[in-house]
This record gives C-alpha cells, structure tokens and sequence, in this order.
C-alpha cells in the first residue's frame, strides 16, 4: 500500500472511530438525561400525555437502594413505547402485574398483582417506585416473606419488562392548597409523601411544609442525603425524624430529633400555630395511634387524609380459631355462582375477599386495600358494605372483595 493510499486508510479508520465514540457518548448521554433527578427537571402540566388504559409495559433502567441497610430499593421504569409519560398527582400509585416464581424454584410461576406508590414527582420520561424487602413478620418467623417485594429484590433487574396501569389513587395533594401540609410517614410509607413533597417544593417552595419521619434506626432513613439537602435548600421545609430503637451509632441532633413513636405531643410541641392539612401514610400502629389523636385534637376531619399500607404475601389466612366470639349477627349463605359454592357467612372473616380463600374459592387479589381493583367482581344480586369508601372507583353493579362484606342475599360471579 502506497504512503498516500495508507493516510486515507488511517484518517478514515480514525473518522469511523471517532464517530462511534461520538455516537457512545449521546447514547450514554441520552440514558442519563432519560434518568435526571426529578428537582432537575421542569415540572409537567397536567395533560401533556393522556394516562393509558389496560396493562403497558416499562422496562426497569435503573436500580437503586435508597438507605444504608440496603433493604429499600428504587426502580426507575421507561415505557418501551417510548411515549411520553402523562402527569400525575403525587400520592398516587401504580399497579404491577408480576409473575413470581412458586416456592419451591421448579413450580411454574403465578401471576400476582401489587401496588406500589410513585416515589417521585412527575417526568416525562420515567416513574419511580421504592419497594422496601418484607421479611416475615417479627413475631411470627414461620410465616412467609413479602411475595411481591422479595421477587422485585432479588429477580427483576435492569433490562427487564414488567406489565404496569396507570397512575391511580386518591390520597393526593393539591399545589393550590390553603393548609400548611404536614406529612407523617412511618418506614417505607415515605414513599407518596416523597413524591408529595418533591411536587411542592418544585411548585410552592415559598410555602412551609412539613415532614416528621418515624423509623427504627438510622439506616433504615431512605432518601436521607436528598432530604437533608432540601431541608438545607428551602427555610420553609421542617424536616423531622424519630427513631423508635436507634442503633448504638445514632445520636441525638444528628440522626434523630425524637425518640420514640411519632406522637401527637410532639406534634403540638413542634407545630406552629394555624390550620394544617395531615397526610398519614404508615404501618397500621402509626395509623391506629396518630388519626385518633389528631380528631381528639380538634382536626377537622377533612384535614386528615391517610393511607395505610401492610405486607401481603399472597397466603390464603388461617381459618378463625374456635375460641373466637361468636359472630354478632346470624349467620347467612352467600353465593358464588361461578365456582358453584354456597358458603355461610358467620361474620368471622374480615372481608369477601379473605372469606373466599378460607373456603377455596379461586379469586383474583392484589394490594388487598381497595385500592388496584385487581378483586373487581360483578355482582348477580345482593349489596356489599365498606367500612369506608373504597380508593378503587368501581364500575356498576361490581364489588370489592378485598374490603367489602356481604348482606344477606349475596351472590356475586366468583
């Protein structure tokens, strides 16, 4: 090869290379803009992308644990249609449909369907959720782990589909809202009131807003540097933390400013004067301790929004004891037609819903709050009753099996 001929040959190797590397870069470039922080990016109105209906598919872009015992990990989720992604209001929650894995590693997989809240405000490009590993319960260590968080931990990586809906739920908050907003989380229950307070500080940063954060120790604080860092950033964000068991490291003023439970004592000690709105998010002891507190208090009831949050691992419940009360009202026969069963209710089971899995009765189930719809059941004739309204709006002449109980007469198509 002549000298002039190899020149050629080497500047356009060199070119070719050069415009690979170029093309690396933007890729790469492009997949870390596709993931920015939430604060860096401009906030979306309301109805840039309408929300999509049935199942859509998200590809998992990125894994992170969010606090040092690792147990508390961030998925960021990228639609593979590459549509841009609708606004939502921060609280809200997306439904998955996951196939896990049966116990043993050699059954074939079972579909299950769990709700996980949106850990972030909204961006065009990706949704977070933040899915805290459910061990077995502290005084029960025979039972199951959390079926739905461990499959999530330990099987989905980055690369993989899952099958999600649309953003849902009611236990949101509004931007233009007069009340100071307290937030009152309990462990992973942060996960809305983050995405709540992610929304206001990029909305209303000249507004006060407050966050009490109940944990058992320090390495249990999810997200502690990016609260920190705002604590620092806005003089209107009143961050405050309370360990129940803080671990021999942890010290007073650093790690925590209470300890103990969060309690309404130390809400009237730290709040200012003026009307607040409460938006409780926790394990059931949190709720069954502060909600009546905050009423005895004087809130009014419309400034108490909540939502509780417990592990489900998808197990049928045990059958009542024997010694258990008898129920308050006879007992009635309530009808699942398809399955061909006519089943007495005696009161004893806490929903339709757990009722149909003591007897065997196959029946579709998710979040078990009602809040997915994943239990959604038409009823053939008879009413269902709720404690209180359901998250999930139900479509006519359906019901609720997860948080409804029958009245005499019930015959649903299960």
């Amino acid at each position: 090869m002549t000298a002039p001929l190899l020149l050629v040959w080497i500047c356009a190797a060199f070119a070719l290379e050069l415009a690979v590397g170029i093309a690396v870069v933007l890729v790469r470039r492009h997949r870390r803009l596709a993931l920015a922080a939430i604060p860096a990016a401009a906030p979306l109105a309301a109805g840039t992308a309408p929300a999509w209906s049935g199942w859509r598919e998200f590809r998992v872009v990125r894994r992170e644990f969010e606090d040092a015992a690792q147990t508390q990990c961030s998925f960021y989720l990228v639609p593979v249609d590459g549509v841009a992604l609708s606004a939502f209001k921060p609280g809200q929650y997306l439904t998955f449909a996951l196939d896990v894995a049966g116990s043993t590693g050699t059954a074939a997989p079972r579909p299950i369907t769990r709700c996980y809240s949106l850990s972030d405000r909204p961006h065009p490009l990706h949704h977070r959720i933040t899915v805290k590993r459910v061990g077995p319960p502290p005084l029960a260590q025979s039972l199951p782990p959390g079926v739905a968080s461990n499959h999530l931990h330990d099987r989905v990586h980055e690369g993989d589909v899952l099958r999600v809906r649309a953003p849902a739920g009611r236990f949101v908050i509004e931007p233009d809202d007069t009340a100071t907003p307290v937030l009152i989380a309990g462990g992973i229950g942060i996960t809305p009131l983050l995405a709540m307070l992610n929304g206001w500080l990029a909305e209303r940063p000249d507004r006060p807003i407050h966050l009490y954060y109940g944990l058992r120790h320090s390495r249990e604080h999810a997200f502690r540097s990016w609260l920190e860092q705002q604590a620092a950033a806005h003089p209107h964000f009143h961050l405050s933390v309370a360990c129940s068991r803080p671990e021999p490291g942890d010290e007073p003023g650093r790690d925590f400013q209470h300890l103990g439970h969060i309690d309404i004592d130390w809400l009237r000690r730290t709040l200012p004067a003026g009307r607040h709105r409460f938006y409780l998010c926790g394990p059931p002891a949190l709720l069954g301790s502060v909600l009546p507190a905050l009423r005895d208090w004087g809130v009014a009831p419309e400034d108490i929004c909540h939502e509780a949050f417990g592990p489900a691992s998808g197990e049928a419940p045990p059958a009542p004891s024997p010694d258990a009360p008898a129920a308050r009202t006879p007992a009635f026969d309530v009808r699942f037609a398809r399955s061909g069963r006519t089943l007495a209710w005696d009161g004893h089971d806490a929903s339709l819903l757990a009722f149909a899995e003591r007897h065997a009765v196959a029946v579709d189930s998710g979040c078990r709050a009602g809040s997915c719809g994943s239990c959604e059941t038409r009823l053939i004739d008879g009413q269902v009753d709720y404690a209180e309204p359901p998250d999930h709006d139900i479509a006519p002449g359906h019901c609720l099996l997860c948080v409804g109980t029958p009245r005499p007469g019930l015959v649903i198509d299960a």
